[in-house]
């Protein structure tokens, strides 16, 4: 029997509520530290603007945001209500960052409300990819950028197999593919290219050494 959009959203919240509860998301916020900085520095956000995390798990990102000056508004959405338990818990500190339990897209977000958007290991997630990333660009102003970033996709062999070992249908794309999925829905590419993780002392590298994250950063047109 297919699995409906609603038993893959509610089956994606479970995998990320679990993570939360052993420790795998500040596990994953150390994993992908140097693709999530690099990805976040790309946006270029400043004093006064607005800010989202698409997928925000424990809620890392949108503290680097807040943090940067009080007057940026920052939003962390994911599925996971424990995700987004662990990420509140985590920004008592950071009046100017919230978080939203709620599968993306979200339709009660209003267009045109953000200069920046960041997405690490979420997108492929989503079934209907096009929709996800033209209901991003609704979401940008315009001229405002989106940084994603994804270990899942084509080029990266050991990836691979992460959609059966988790039991859920992931979208395994090209860079290519990815650079053309967003062009169709009205973006902008700016940059693409892979970032590698630095070598661990004593350790052999691996695929993140190797091969590394994919990092798309791409523009919502400024007459759009």
């Amino acid at each position: 029997m297919a699995v409906t959009e609603r038993e893959h959203i509610e089956k994606v919240g479970s995998i990320f509520d679990d993570w939360s509860a052993n420790g795998r998301a500040e596990g994953m916020e150390a994993g992908h530290a140097t693709m999530a900085q690099d990805a976040f520095r790309k946006l270029g956000l400043s004093a006064g603007q607005t800010y989202l995390d698409i997928g925000c798990g424990n809620g890392y990102s949108v503290r680097w945001a807040a943090g940067l000056d009080e007057s940026i508004q920052a939003v962390g959405l994911d599925v996971s209500e424990g995700m987004v338990e662990r990420a509140r818990s985590l920004s008592k500190d950071f009046p100017n960052a919230r978080f939203i339990h709620a599968p993306f897209p979200l339709p009660i977000l209003k267009a045109k409300a953000f200069d920046a958007i960041l997405s690490i290991e979420a997108f492929y997630y989503f079934r209907d990819l096009p929709w996800a990333l033209m209901s991003t660009a609704r979401l940008l102003k315009p001229g405002g950028l989106f940084a994603c970033a994804i270990d899942f996709y084509t080029e990266n062999e050991a990836s691979h197999q992460w959609g059966d070992d988790l039991g859920i249908e992931l979208n395994l794309m090209s860079a290519q593919e990815w650079q053309d999925t967003m062009t169709q829905v009205g973006f902008e590419i700016i940059e693409q290219r892979t970032v590698k993780a630095p070598s661990v002392p004593g350790q052999p590298d691996d695929w993140p050494q190797t091969q590394g994250s994919l990092l798309t950063l791409a523009r919502r047109p400024v007459e759009s």
